[in-house]
């Protein structure tokens, strides 16, 4: 029998692994951590129901750690397998999973220093070595090009729009008396052009016309529609307000895309005198190599991106920008008590260097927080966004006083709409669809949408849940 398991991303938004089981050959889509509440990230911590050596080989769809940052905890249990991923995707794990590997290390050390952990000692999920490690197996596959893994398995990538190397995996598998066409979205990136999604850096895809007997479908904005104004008059109040104030501006923003955007972003509006010029720290240990793979592959971005790379170089060259790489050098950031701007990641602020930043910044009214990203349900940052008066950093209730905005158009993810133009462009139904990745209420909704707009058979994927191909 062919199925399909559902092992993450099912119930919620993080940890995505479907994997898919041929009659005994193993394939895993995706590999992602668990973040947000206690109860998934504690899944990290646990084994999958099958041996991690039995698994025949890894296809990753793109580089958040969502959906990559388990890869070294399965080595690191037996998996000795390829990992299959477009070239600009494993440049990105290369920067991703080490850096991943790094702050675990840190959190771990920081917690047997200050006892602040049940488990003595606190150890990482995986170390920086480990991380390393893993990237020996991975194997790069460009767009297009199919990969045969075995006779009744091949596989290829299409274009997600979602971030630099973002794919889909359309999967061929020999499934009761014939052949079945899978289509696993992994995240999909906002559909429209950048006049209707503004904040839209990839420009190719999603692939359009797709044919599957199976969708997997990510949810995450199935109960939300984007704003659709430019975002720049926004920020220039809320960065101007806040100087005003004599405070400073912290941006969490994931360290890959969505920081390098923003950064531009910054620069267009200060050469304009939309904002005024201030220093802008991007607090992060990986932020240059970041950058220069965002350069390496600009050309799988939106014209107006492009523009404003073609016209102010790379950010490494910028004045008054400034790229902190030494513990040293974060330091002297919050040393300072002038205002600036703070590009630190995580995006959720789950952990990283942006937590120091907030447990400093977060108590002074004259402060601003802005979120330019998803928030999942249960992080740090989901519970600042939705005004909670106190935080726990470090083990420590921290007063939230600090202005807080959410400025909605940075997304990555298609929203509803978005995703039924998408879904209307498909050659034929498929004879079912399994919504992934998403809160229960998006997945609920999103559903309730494409069963009466597109009449298809869609069902809400259950975690450990076994679905058979036929």
């Amino acid at each position: 029998m062919t199925y399909i398991q559902f092992l993450g991303a099912a119930g919620t938004v993080t940890g995505s692994k479907h994997l898919i089981n041929t009659g005994g050959f193993q394939v895993l889509v995706d590999c992602g951590l668990f973040q947000g509440p206690k109860e998934w990230r504690e899944r990290n911590w646990q084994a999958l129901p099958i041996p991690a050596q039995e698994i025949d080989a890894v296809i990753l769809t793109h580089a958040h750690l969502d959906h990559c940052g388990w890869i070294p905890r399965l080595v690191k249990s037996g998996f000795k397998g390829p990992i299959y991923a477009t070239p600009p995707t494993i440049d990105l794990c290369g920067v991703i999973l080490p850096d991943s590997g790094h702050l675990q290390e840190e959190d771990a050390a920081f917690a047997n220093k200050h006892k602040t952990s049940r488990h003595d000692p606190a150890l990482p999920l995986y170390t920086m070595q480990e991380a390393e490690d893993c990237l020996q197996y991975f194997k790069p596959l460009e767009v297009g090009a199919v990969q045969r893994l075995n006779p009744d398995f091949t596989f290829s990538f299409v274009r997600a729009a979602h971030i630099v190397g973002s794919a889909m995996a359309e999967v061929t598998v020999r499934a009761g008396n014939g052949q079945r066409r899978l289509l696993f979205t992994g995240d999909i990136g906002r559909v429209r052009d950048s006049e209707i999604a503004p904040g839209k850096v990839v420009h190719s895809g999603p692939q359009e016309g797709e044919s599957a007997d199976l969708l997997v479908m990510e949810s995450t904005y199935g109960n939300r529609l984007h704003p659709t104004t430019d975002p720049r008059p926004e920020l220039a109040k809320l960065v101007a307000d806040t100087v005003k104030r004599g405070g400073s501006v912290v941006v969490p923003a994931f360290a890959v895309e969505r920081t390098e955007k923003f950064l531009f972003l910054l620069k267009d509006m200060m050469e304009s005198g939309e904002i005024p010029r201030v220093p802008v720290h991007t607090d992060s240990p990986m932020a240059i190599k970041a950058v220069e793979i965002f350069l390496k592959y600009k050309d799988e971005f939106s014209e107006q991106t492009k523009r404003l790379i073609d016209r102010f170089g790379s950010p490494l060259t910028w004045q008054n920008f400034f790229f902190d790489q030494k513990v040293e050098d974060s330091k002297k950031i919050n040393a300072s008590q002038y205002p600036m701007i703070i590009v630190s990641s995580s995006g959720m602020a789950a952990g990283g260097r942006v937590l120091h930043h907030l447990a400093q910044r977060l108590p002074d009214p004259k402060n601003t927080v802005i979120f330019i990203g998803f928030q999942a349900p249960g992080t740090r940052g989901a519970f600042i966004k939705a005004g909670a008066r106190t935080v726990k950093i470090f083990g420590q209730e921290i007063p939230a006083r600090a202005h807080v905005a959410a400025i909605e158009q940075f997304s990555d993810h298609a929203d509803t709409p978005e995703l039924l133009e998408w879904l209307r462009t498909f050659k034929k139904a498929p004879a079912v669809t399994y919504l992934v990745h998403g809160e229960p209420a998006a997945s609920s909704q999103l559903r309730l949408a494409m069963t009466s707009a597109l009449r298809w058979k869609v069902e809400i994927a259950q975690w450990l849940q076994k679905v058979e191909v036929r």
